[in-house]
């Protein structure tokens, strides 16, 4: 038999995974398969038509992304100031 899950426990998964939770580590903190939990997010897509695992994604995306364009400008950074070489201080 199936247990049931309140609404409050189906709202507190959807904003834990609107906030980027992944859907594997909500199914196991709650006891709960992850194909129920993308049945409740395909139920619960907003105005726009996405669907809080679709905003999800997007947002670890996009942190993803911050992390990635971080790291090359450190070392697109760290490439200009070897490209100078050492600087010779000028005679007085």
């Amino acid at each position: 038999m199936a247990k049931h899950i309140t609404q409050s426990v189906k709202d507190t998964i959807i904003k834990q995974m609107k906030e980027g939770a992944k859907v594997s580590e909500l199914s196991e903190a709650h006891g709960v398969s992850a194909n129920t939990i993308y049945g409740w997010t395909r139920a619960s897509a907003d105005n726009s038509g996405s669907s809080a695992l679709e905003v999800s994604r997007l947002k670890r995306e996009i942190h993803d992304l911050k992390l990635l364009v971080g790291a090359l400008s450190l070392e697109k950074s760290r490439g200009e100031k070897n490209a100078s070489g050492p600087r010779s201080h000028a005679k007085r």
